[in-house]
């Protein structure tokens, strides 16, 4: 019988021969299911179908367009026609200083879905003093920013919840401002609290995270936002327990170049802030966060799976 040397120098013999051989094959195997990662790390290849793209997107959104102009904020000074900034008013055409839940219940809206009847609004952009409204205004509502298991027990947002995210009183670029600037498919300028430079043939982009955690009681507080807060650590805080869909506002300007002549009518880029009156039809909301939100699932405007 032939023998052969293992390492030690000792013979092996044929069937511990076999024995090695069959070791050596099953290494090989498992060495093939490893590919190397962003940093040089062997990691297990994941068992997809040739072809597959794992998405894993909580979402479901609204497509409101521009509706109307004027200085009032039903929210921030009720009640008080001319006494605010100028506001640019996306979704309700009803929304004025005097707007409460019922009014918006009952208004057209420029939203798709038209069952949104919510108010959304900024300060107006200004560009050499011109006003300029964006072309592009899209409002997510997402789960993400919390840990899955915080996503799976997130509450529908509570008709006539009213909230505003953003610093419109802010003295600088980093005095507490959640609102960031960008250039639409110029990946190559870097976000910035205040204006950036976009490229010629791009577009200015604002977008804006409001909190998603509310204190499961009321619809709006004396500042108009301690009665929610963003998440810690992937949850949401002791004192305000309850998660609701993260509203991201996302608008894009159709203007371009040295930013010397932009201003928004509450200040510089870095007061750019974004005001939210809820109005969905309790249905609609609660089925959007249960076939959208809760299962991980990427929804469209429809609030079905795209």
């Amino acid at each position: 019988m032939r023998s052969t040397r293992s390492e030690n120098g000792r013979p092996v013999r044929g069937g511990r021969r076999k024995a090695l051989l069959a070791g050596l094959i099953a290494a090989l195997a498992v060495a093939a299911q490893l590919v190397l990662g962003p940093t040089g790390v062997p990691q297990k290849a994941a068992a997809q179908p040739a072809g597959a793209q794992v998405v894993r997107v909580a979402e479901f959104l609204a497509e409101c367009n521009f509706s109307h102009r004027l200085p009032d904020d039903p929210i921030v000074v009720p009640g008080i026609p001319g006494g605010s900034h100028m506001h640019s008013f996306f979704g309700s055409h009803a929304t004025n200083a005097y707007t409460n839940l019922g009014d918006l219940k009952t208004a057209a809206t420029t939203c798709d879905p038209q069952v949104d009847l919510s108010s959304y609004w900024v300060p107006t952009l200004y560009v050499n003093n011109q006003p300029v409204e964006p072309t592009g205004t899209t409002f997510y509502y997402l789960g993400e920013g919390v840990r899955d298991d915080v996503i799976a027990r997130t509450q529908p947002i509570p008709e006539g919840l009213k909230i505003v995210a953003g610093n419109a009183k802010a003295t600088g670029p980093n005095d507490n401002t959640r609102a960031r600037w960008s250039c639409l498919h110029a990946g190559q300028v870097n976000p910035s609290t205040d204006f950036v430079n976009c490229p010629a043939g791009t577009m200015l982009e604002s977008y804006l995270d409001f909190p998603q955690c509310w204190n499961g009681r009321d619809l709006d507080s004396a500042d108009h936002k301690s009665h929610m807060s963003y998440p810690v650590d992937g949850t949401c805080p002791a004192s305000h327990p309850v998660p609701v869909p993260k509203l991201r506002q996302v608008l894009r300007y159709p203007v371009n170049g040295n930013p010397a002549g932009f201003r928004l009518a509450s200040g510089p880029g870095y007061t750019m802030h974004g005001d939210f009156f809820n109005a969905w039809p309790v249905a609609e909301m609660d089925r959007r966060v249960r076939d959208c939100i809760r299962p991980i699932i990427k929804c469209g405007a429809n609030g079905i799976p795209s």
